[in-house]
């Protein structure tokens, strides 16, 4: 069973920044594609931000400019820098593997990790 660990949300004021990160315990991570989604309440999970296993990446229209997704292999790891957050960017963050084409993406895995809450907020 995968683990998925996210980590580096919290306060930020607007126009603010962050790093979220995400480990996954798994040893063939360098072969999927991976994916940040974010979830704001009474709202529906949506994806953010697509980095490929050869390091395309594709992003929101809402994030696009602001937000860089990256991974580090050797650490398991994949990364969010999120910079002009805005409240509206207010979620919590998840990441899971995925398959497809962007922006067709599909989680490999239904469960998640706990997230992480971003909250944006003078």
């Amino acid at each position: 069973q995968v683990q998925l660990v996210e980590s580096g949300g919290g306060l930020v004021q607007p126009g603010g920044s962050l790093r979220l990160s995400c480990i996954v315990s798994t040893s063939i991570f360098s072969i999927y594609a991976m994916a940040w989604y974010r979830q704001a309440p009474g709202k529906q999970r949506e994806v953010v931000a697509f980095i490929s296993s050869g390091g395309s990446t594709n992003y929101a229209d809402s994030v696009k400019g602001r937000f860089t997704i990256t991974r580090d292999n050797a650490k398991n790891t994949v990364y969010l820098q999120m910079n002009s957050l805005k409240p509206e960017d207010t979620a919590v963050y998840y990441c899971n593997p995925v398959f497809g084409n962007w922006p067709k993406i599909t989680n490999f895995f239904d469960s998640w990790g706990q997230g992480t809450q971003v909250t944006v907020s003078s």
